[in-house]
């Protein structure tokens, strides 16, 4: 039976807390009941080192109390929260339900404040300073740990100040993104391909797709194979927003630039996975949060035009 459906780990831990509060008990009850041992007149025990002599004095009572009281105070705290295994306490708290309370009440003094803003579009939004400001708190308190404090992104992660997107730039689609998250999966394709002169062939063509430095005879050699490619990347590469298929020829590399990284790419595929938020945010939450990630790139876009 696997260790999260047993009943071991609660047994286990409730003995243990049982066990240090009896501990505790019995070892205030045999120091209480223990005789003071040798004392001289002066209320040391005649040991004395570096001039500094041990007296042999009992704790006193107030601190024996407050070994009492904490012990009073713990077995009532693991009455009526948990503690002892799987005992949910008479109060029946748990983190999560207060975490939930939390949120509901945080989303009910918000209400009125988002609600302005889902009157609002996305375009309007990204230019409301009060909405991005919130836009930004939101995500720098969760989307920062993977896109940067910048957006700028890192390998695996999409920069998400460019115009490069894998499954569309629009609001809508980044909403979307938000909303259910996305998986992208390239499957392993080399025993496909052929032989490692196959596939080092490829990586030159895709290489010569978006201009970088490559072998152009190695890369008309290549070519052929791209048709197993052109599936989800396109006949020209220019990759698919409906799946979330690369661009080939922006020279922008999610997973690594050069040939190394590209056979790599092609002899073991890849999977990225973004979470789903909408257990997380409110769809008001995601409309503004939509706003200030479109704003970062496409907005740039609208100002150039």
């Amino acid at each position: 039976m696997s260790d999260f459906t047993s009943d071991f780990w609660s047994i286990y831990i409730t003995v243990i807390v049982i066990a240090s509060i009896l501990a505790c008990i019995l070892l205030l009850w045999f120091t209480a009941k223990m005789k003071r041992g040798h004392v001289e007149p002066d209320g040391t025990n005649g040991h004395v080192y570096d001039g500094i002599k041990e007296m042999n004095n009992p704790l006193p009572r107030w601190w024996v109390w407050m070994f009492v009281i904490s012990i009073i105070i713990g077995i009532i705290y693991l009455i009526v929260y948990p503690g002892l295994g799987s005992y949910p306490g008479t109060f029946g708290w748990t983190s999560i339900n207060q975490l939930e309370q939390q949120v509901e009440l945080a989303n009910k003094e918000l209400k009125p404040l988002y609600a302005k803003f889902a009157a609002m579009s996305v375009e309007d939004l990204s230019k409301d300073k009060e909405a991005n400001a919130i836009g930004e708190r939101l995500f720098m308190n969760n989307c920062a740990q993977c896109h940067g404090s910048d957006a700028n992104g890192s390998r695996s992660f999409p920069n998400l100040t460019d115009l490069d997107w894998l499954y569309g730039g629009s609001p809508k689609a980044i909403k979307t993104t938000i909303t259910n998250g996305r998986t992208g999966m390239m499957p392993p394709m080399g025993a496909a391909i052929g032989t490692e002169e196959d596939v080092k062939n490829l990586a030159q063509y895709v290489l010569s797709l978006s201009g970088a430095t490559h072998d152009s005879e190695l890369a008309k050699l290549g070519q052929e194979k791209f048709v197993m490619c052109a599936a989800c990347h396109g006949k020209e590469g220019k990759g698919n927003p409906a799946i979330g298929a690369p661009n080939l020829t922006d020279n922008i590399w999610l997973h690594g630039a050069g040939e190394a990284s590209i056979i790599k790419q092609i002899n073991k595929g890849k999977t990225n996975r973004m979470p789903p938020w909408e257990n997380m945010f409110s769809p008001e939450q995601i409309h503004v949060l939509a706003a200030y990630v479109w704003g970062l790139s496409d907005s740039k876009q609208l100002d150039q035009e």
